[in-house]
C-alpha cells in the first residue's frame, strides 16, 4: 500500500485523471442536499442505526421503522458485518436504539462546525471563527437529536459539559495546523451519494469533503476526531475511502486523484492515491460481502463475533456471548433447498 503522511495544502500535480472532470454533484434522494437530508432523515436511512428514544408518530405514538431486509450497504454497516455479523443484525434489521456516546456526539459537532466555517468568506475561516461556531452548532445538534441532552443530564454544574466542548475546540484548533481553509473551496461539503453496481447491490454513504483542483482531479476528504491508526491497520482505515472512491468512480466515471483522512485527535493526515484495480478490488470485496448479508438475512443466522470492541457495545443484554438473546428474528426465513433471491436485491426499494 502506497500510503503517506503529506501536506494536506494542495492536490498533487495532474497524473492522469480526467481533467475535465466536473465537480461531483450528488445529493440526497428527492434532491435534498446533506444537511437537510440529515434533519429528514435521509441520513439516517444510509447508516441504519437507530439512536436514543424513536420520536413521535403521526398519531402522536411512537414511528419506529418496521424490520426489513438490508436494501443498500454503507461504509459504516459494512463494518459492522466484517466487525461482528450480529452486530449488523441488531442495527440494520432489528434497528435496536442505541445510546448516545461522548466521543460519536463530539465527532458530529466537530463536524459540523467544519463544514459550516465554508460559508464564511476565505479570509475569515480563522480558528477563533471556527470555535465560535461551536457553541451554536451544538444547540442546534441537540434541537435536531433530543436524546443527546441525556449525555449531561447527571452534570448540574455544567463542569463535565465544558470538559467536552473544551475538547471539541482543541480538535477544531488543530485542524488550522493541517489544513489551511483560506486556500480551500470545496465543490461539496457532507455530500451524500449513491451508485448502484451492474449486480444490483446499491452503495451509499455521506463524504465529508470533496475538493476539485482547477485541472479536474477529485480528492475525497474525511475528518476524523481520533487518532491515526498505527500502519499495520491502515488499510482498514482507508476501506471507508476506498468505498466512496468507488462510488465516485461508478457515478462520475473519475478515480478520485487522492483520499485523505485528517486525524484531528493526533494531528495526522493518511493520503492515498487509488488506481483503478485498487476499486475493483474493493468492488469485489463488497459483492462478496453482499453475499454474505444475504446469506444471513434470508436464514436468519446470525453469528456474534467476540473482540475487544465488544466492551463497548450497547446490545450486550441480546447477545449470546454474554447471556443474552436476541430478539425474535423478524423476516421470514428461507426454506431449506428454496431458491435465493436475485444477487443485489433483497428486499423493496
Amino acid at each position: 500500500m502506497d500510503s503517506s503522511i503529506e501536506d494536506a495544502g494542495a492536490l498533487p500535480p495532474e497524473t492522469g485523471v480526467a481533467a475535465e472532470a466536473e465537480p461531483v454533484a450528488v445529493v440526497a434522494p428527492g434532491g435534498a442536499p446533506a444537511a437537510e437530508a440529515e434533519a429528514s432523515g435521509v441520513v439516517a436511512e444510509a447508516s441504519g442505526v437507530v439512536t436514543g428514544t424513536p420520536g413521535p408518530g403521526a398519531d402522536g405514538g411512537v414511528a419506529v421503522r418496521p424490520p426489513a431486509a438490508p436494501t443498500s450497504l454503507s461504509p459504516s454497516r459494512a463494518g459492522d458485518f466484517m466487525q461482528c455479523p450480529l452486530l449488523y443484525r441488531f442495527r440494520v434489521i432489528d434497528r435496536l436504539p442505541e445510546k448516545p456516546s461522548e466521543a460519536a456526539t463530539r465527532g458530529t459537532l466537530v463536524h459540523a462546525v467544519l463544514e459550516r466555517l465554508f460559508d464564511a468568506p476565505a479570509v475569515e475561516r480563522t480558528a477563533p471563527r471556527a470555535k465560535s461556531l461551536i457553541p451554536g452548532q451544538w444547540d442546534r445538534l441537540r434541537e435536531n437529536r433530543p436524546e443527546i441532552g441525556e449525555l449531561f443530564a447527571d452534570d448540574p454544574d455544567g463542569e463535565r459539559l465544558a470538559r467536552w466542548l473544551g475538547e471539541a475546540e482543541r480538535l477544531v484548533e488543530r485542524w488550522f495546523t493541517l489544513e489551511d481553509p483560506a486556500r480551500l473551496e470545496p465543490a461539496e461539503r457532507e455530500l451524500f451519494v449513491e451508485a448502484e453496481l451492474d449486480s444490483g447491490l446499491r452503495l451509499r454513504g455521506i463524504i465529508d469533503r470533496v475538493d476539485v483542483a482547477p485541472t479536474g482531479e477529485v480528492r475525497i476528504v474525511d475528518y476524523k476526531t481520533g487518532k491515526a491508526p498505527r500502519p499495520e491497520y491502515a488499510e482498514g482505515a482507508l476501506f471507508q475511502m476506498k468505498f466512496y472512491a468507488l462510488v465516485v468512480w461508478r457515478l462520475k466515471n473519475v478515480v478520485p486523484r487522492r483520499l485523505q483522512l485528517v486525524y484531528l485527535g493526533s494531528g495526522d493526515v493518511l493520503t492515498y492515491d487509488p488506481v483503478p484495480a485498487d476499486l475493483e478490488r474493493v468492488e469485489r470485496k463488497l459483492l462478496a460481502l453482499w453475499e454474505a448479508i444475504r446469506q444471513a438475512t434470508e436464514t436468519g443466522e446470525w453469528r456474534p463475533r467476540p473482540t475487544k470492541l465488544c466492551g463497548w457495545c450497547d446490545h450486550r443484554a441480546h447477545c449470546p456471548e454474554f447471556g443474552g438473546t436476541p430478539p425474535p428474528y423478524p423476516l421470514p426465513v428461507r426454506a431449506p433447498g428454496s431458491l435465493p433471491v436475485e444477487q443485489g436485491r433483497m428486499g423493496p426499494d
